[in-house]
């Protein structure tokens, strides 16, 4: 499998183009733990104002999400080196 050339980032079709195909790596891993940081601050409302819930459920919650969305990022900033070097 050869690879695909390197996008031309000057030209703004191709920058655009290029810009799509990298929002849509590790988006799942992404949304996941916007999803779950989302979810612990929800939970630390419904610890405060209605229903005593354990800390540790939500402090593990928003550290969760926290951690997906940093390793979404990395995996995002490794495809686009490795995009640039024309590797993939």
């Amino acid at each position: 499998m050869t690879p695909r050339p390197i996008p031309n980032l000057n030209d703004p079709e191709e920058r655009r183009a290029y810009r799509r195909e990298l929002m849509a790596v590790a988006k799942p891993l992404r949304r996941t733990g916007v999803a779950l940081a989302v979810l612990g601050s929800a939970l630390i409302l419904i610890n405060a104002y209605w229903t005593p819930i354990p800390n540790v459920v939500t402090l593990a919650a928003i550290v969760t999400g926290f951690a997906l969305m940093l390793v979404g990022i990395g995996v995002r900033t490794k495809y686009h080196k490795r995009r640039m070097r024309g590797e993939i």
